[in-house]
């Protein structure tokens, strides 16, 4: 029988969460890393005893971590990331230029064919790239280095390049996105980068249509339709059938299309899901109701999911990366929130249930589907 394993990254430490593939008994082994922030924890899709693991801290810095036993055991590798030639500056919250500064890595993502490869998205947004295991990065200069980085700015959480997706019919196509400059793809294995913003409509900027400048929050692909590609904007449900090239709104019906989340079913690649939140200055569910929305045409026409999520007096938000699918016959859904819950969804979305109720603040979650 397949196994499930949830990887958890919370404001004070890691969690990895096991069950067999009834998903009903779970095994919570942790905190990981205890009192340090995780931002990402995520296995190679090629050796799923591979992880890695972003921790850092205000007071001692990044520290990236990886297992190569299913987080039984850690090993430290390398902490060094160092922008490639001069820096430079981006604009910072008042338009004025600002020094490109290192803070920390927010979103890794492990090469889909060989475990030792691995990319990580870090704040002030660059790409880095690691062939050994993550002992040494090297930046990926060509995306800071298109023409708009000096134009970039930081949103509410950070200049971060939170979302990278790779492409697994064509192993130079990548996607990135970045709060709040916006999406960019390359089709040559990272050395040109293309923003990928074409449709996308933001108020809050001079130019609403700009080419960059956008405040995108997450986006997801179904890896049987790369060219499809759904995101979840700061205001706005969008998506793309071109790989990027234009965008539309697919907000439909939903009460509110503010959020952070957004995923597609494993086998399923028109049906979505994301979850609303009240507004850009109130982060959480509208009427105090936790309520995941899906789509089963790929956008427009979405249907709340509530039984088993608390309906009255919840105000927890549900982070970018804190939403993943597992691959059994019948899809589980998990998304973890700042008030410390899992929850997890064992047929499609239709029924909840907490895994766990009383972690640190949720920062992000995967899955690993295991034979």
């Amino acid at each position: 029988m397949s196994k499930v394993r949830v990887l958890v990254g919370t404001r004070k430490g890691a969690f990895i969460l096991t069950s067999d593939g009834k998903r009903k008994n779970w095994e919570v082994s942790g905190p990981h890393f205890a009192g340090w922030e995780i931002y990402h924890m995520k296995g190679s899709p090629k050796d799923p005893n591979r992880l890695y693991v972003s921790q850092s801290s205000g007071w001692s810095g990044q520290v990236m971590q990886r297992s190569d036993d299913g987080g039984v055991t850690w090993e430290t590798v390398g902490n060094k990331f160092v922008y490639d030639g001069v820096p430079g500056t981006h604009q910072w919250y008042d338009g004025t230029p600002h020094p490109w500064e290192f803070k920390r890595a927010w979103h890794l993502e492990p090469s889909l064919t060989n475990p030792d490869v691995v990319y990580a998205g870090v704040e002030d947004a660059a790409l880095f790239r690691s062939d050994d295991g993550g002992h040494n990065w090297q930046e990926m200069p060509g995306l800071r280095k298109h023409g708009s980085g000096p134009h970039w700015q930081p949103g509410a959480g950070g200049m971060c390049l939170h979302t990278i997706i790779l492409d697994p019919s064509d192993e130079k196509r990548m996607y990135i996105a970045i709060s709040a400059a916006g999406a960019f793809r390359t089709d040559d294995g990272g050395e040109t980068w293309k923003p990928i913003n074409q449709g996308l409509r933001s108020q809050y900027i001079p130019d609403p249509a700009a080419e960059v400048g956008h405040c995108v929050h997450h986006i997801a692909m179904h890896p049987e339709r790369p060219g499809v590609l759904f995101m979840q904007k700061h205001w706005d449900v969008m998506r793309t059938d071109n790989a990027g090239d234009l965008w539309t709104e697919v907000s439909g019906n939903l009460p509110t299309d503010f959020g952070f989340v957004i995923d597609v079913h494993a086998h399923e690649p028109e049906t979505i899901y994301v979850v609303p939140i009240k507004s850009d200055s109130e982060h959480f569910p509208l009427d105090g109701k936790l309520r995941v929305y899906r789509s089963r045409t790929g956008g427009n026409e979405w249907e709340p999911l509530t039984k088993g999520l608390p309906q009255e007096n919840c105000f927890v938000n549900v982070l970018r990366d804190a939403m993943a699918v597992d691959k059994l016959d019948e899809c589980g859904v998990y998304f973890g929130t700042t008030g410390g819950q899992v929850y997890m969804s064992p047929d499609a979305g239709d029924n909840w249930t907490p895994i766990v109720r009383d972690l640190p603040a949720v920062l992000s979650v995967e899955v690993q589907t295991l034979p």
